[in-house]
């Protein structure tokens, strides 16, 4: 219940203490006066009126509380300050409906598995901004740069095999992708290229991409699953300071990206926003109710 409320200057509860100390000894010398218009009031110290001497302590207590100024936490939200632009450029050519990726279910196809290491992957980033692009015989992207991971996961879902084709643009896929980041600001900028073949329909020549990624300080990381040509992925990997990976099952897939995620770490502990709603009205409103009854019934006659 009151998991989310806490006080923003919670010492002035300490005064709370003091005011309780200073009424048992410390004794005034002379009578208070509490309006210039109103009579001196007598010493009642040995007939002070108990529901006088409660609703002091309360108007007291209230308005302290309210200096404490309390708190609700409605939300905690990342600040996404300290993230990377990632690109994941994904392959959905004919040849990802390949079985037999995942040794504890053959029946799955090459998609079907990167599709669910992939979700995984993107919920991990939580600091990070991400965009999706796969590529067939044709690019298209998915997605551009977003923080919202719920709707990239969903995304995910609907693309499947084919839906660009079925051979394999995969050079196209890399500039549209280093277009989306060039101009970037962030801690870093990759691309996480993942494929199971050769490039069979890109337009763009590979030296034309590797020189627009350094030109922009890109990082391509290079993913091999399958029949994919390993010295051109190596190649595109070291062009750019990045790394190169080859995964030949699902198990080397979660444990390459795992690594990935290792190598190009977000900074988030830090960077978190509260949003509070301020309740000192609600005590600071009791003391002032009890500090006038107060004033009231010392002066009644």
């Amino acid at each position: 219940m009151f998991d989310n409320f806490s006080f923003e200057y919670p010492w002035f509860l300490c005064l709370i203490f003091l005011f309780i100390f200073c009424d048992i000894y410390c004794k005034a010398q002379n009578p208070a006066y509490y309006f210039v218009h109103l009579k001196i009031f007598k010493n009642s110290s040995s007939n002070k009126n108990t529901l006088i001497y409660i609703i002091k302590y309360l108007a007291i207590i209230f308005s302290l509380i309210a200096l404490a100024s309390p708190i609700k936490i409605l939300d905690r939200q990342l600040l996404k300050k300290d993230g990377i632009n990632i690109i994941l450029d994904l392959d959905t050519s004919g040849s990802m409906r390949e079985r037999g990726f995942n040794k504890a279910n053959i029946n799955q196809n090459r998609w079907n598995v990167v599709n669910s290491v992939v979700q995984d992957f993107i919920e991990k980033r939580i600091n990070d901004n991400i965009g999706l692009v796969v590529f067939g015989s044709s690019v298209l992207t998915a997605s551009p740069l977003s923080f919202d991971k719920n709707s990239q996961k969903e995304i995910i879902k609907y693309i499947d095999i084919g839906i660009v084709g079925e051979q394999t643009a995969m050079f196209d896929s890399l500039a549209t992708s280093i277009n989306i980041l060039k101009n970037k600001k962030a801690k870093s900028n990759i691309i996480i290229l993942l494929t199971d073949g050769e490039d069979t329909a890109s337009k763009i020549p590979l030296q034309i991409v590797n020189k627009l990624a350094v030109k922009y300080n890109i990082k391509i990381y290079t993913i091999g699953i399958g029949e994919s040509n390993r010295q051109i992925l190596n190649f595109i990997s070291q062009e750019t300071g990045a790394k190169s990976f080859v995964a030949n099952s699902k198990e080397d897939l979660i444990e390459v990206y795992e690594s990935i995620n290792t190598l190009e770490k977000s900074d988030i502990d830090d960077n978190i926003l509260l949003l509070k709603e301020y309740l000192f009205f609600y005590p600071l409103f009791m003391g002032i109710i009890f500090l006038i009854f107060y004033i009231y019934l010392k002066n009644k006659d």
